[in-house]
């Protein structure tokens, strides 16, 4: 089935979950926020949330780094 991930097209199979088609990708759940379809997906629902047909999601990642401002 194909979804859209940060506006591009991926493919993946039928009752993919969320935290399935991370590990596909090679990201680390505790770095990242997930959105699908304009809502924020908890952490803990990662391996309970299937993807369907056509979801649009949003995945951004946690980069550490910078100086501490005073």
């Amino acid at each position: 089935m194909q979804i859209t991930v940060n506006g591009d097209p991926h493919e993946t199979g039928p009752n993919t979950t969320l935290a399935a088609f991370l590990t596909q990708l090679n990201l680390s759940a505790e770095r990242i926020a997930v959105e699908i379809n304009l809502t924020v997906i908890h952490r803990e629902d990662y391996h309970s949330t299937l993807l369907h047909p056509g979801d649009q999601i949003e995945i951004i990642s946690f980069i550490g780094g910078g100086e501490h401002a005073d």
